[in-house]
């Protein structure tokens, strides 16, 4: 097990001179490595940062979204076409900075909605789609870890089943799903059953509170989640994702309106002492 921090908290774009303390205080805290944001696909940047986590001794993960814009899943084929561009820039990024694998929900547009479910031409357009990106993840040596999201930020894919049966369509090794727990706390009626279904696609998790505050204190099903991570052998990262005020556009996209944890190094720290302390207990 390897234990994460998702850079979120602090900015969209992790590449700058300026965030090089921050990086070494995560290190000394304790972490193994980093979730880095890719939404500026400058794809130096990466290879510059990676440069510098290895310096500090830092793993690192990536992290990405679409949007209305670059649609994966879209009836237009041009916005298709840069949702499918835009999702293998993303992956040259991870490569160049070294992250061995690339989460979110990059498999549809965040927060566009049709009115309805995701129709069957939608379905099959996304997982096509997703395929051609999982060939050039595949070269790279990158595992896509697709998140499913709660029905207010997305369509496609909302609990542990889609996942699990997109991910089988797509039907490469490269491509695999990840459990989050804040979407699982409002989607799965049973968090056990949910990361069973998954497990067999499982390639990464992200540890959130039902807040996206510190982790451990508020609703989310922990011993279930904890029991049965560890029942069903998952042994990859686990990274801390939480959100607060320190982003305007992601406060706004989180909808995060009020500070609910006392400083975001704090919560890295606490977040960290209770997956240490979790996974310590059964291990």
């Amino acid at each position: 097990m390897r234990f994460g921090m998702n850079l979120l908290l602090w900015t969209g774009d992790a590449t700058g001179e300026e965030f090089l303390p921050l990086l070494e205080r995560l290190k000394g805290m304790g972490y193994d490595g980093v979730e880095v944001p890719i939404f500026n696909l400058e794809v130096e940047r990466y290879a510059k940062l990676g440069r510098r986590l290895d310096d500090l001794g830092l793993a690192r993960t990536g992290v990405t979204v679409r949007s209305s814009a670059d649609d994966p899943m879209s009836a237009d084929p041009k916005v298709r076409q840069d949702g499918i561009d835009n999702n293998k820039r993303a992956l040259d990024c991870c490569h160049a900075g070294g992250m061995t694998v690339l989460a979110g929900p990059y498999h549809s547009a965040i927060g566009q909605f049709s009115g309805k479910g995701a129709t069957p031409d939608e379905w099959k357009i996304a997982v096509e789609s997703m395929r051609a990106v999982a060939e050039h993840a595949g070269r790279l040596g990158v595992t896509l870890s697709l998140e499913y999201l709660n029905r207010f930020e997305c369509y496609l894919l909302n609990c542990a089943s889609d996942a699990t049966r997109f991910v089988n369509e797509v039907g490469l090794a490269s491509c695999r799903a990840m459990w989050d727990t804040f979407h699982a706390h409002i989607e799965e009626k049973d968090a056990e059953e949910a990361i069973r279904t998954l497990s067999p696609v499982m390639a990464h998790v992200h540890i959130s509170e039902n807040d996206r505050s510190t982790p451990g204190r508020g609703q989310v099903n922990w011993k279930a989640t904890f029991d049965t991570l560890k029942a069903v052998g998952y042994d990859g990262w686990m990274v801390v994702e939480a959100f607060g005020q320190a982003l305007p556009e992601l406060a706004a996209a989180t909808k995060i309106w009020r500070r609910m944890f006392e400083s975001e190094e704090k919560l890295a720290a606490d977040a960290l002492a209770f997956m240490k302390s979790e996974w310590g207990k059964r291990s």
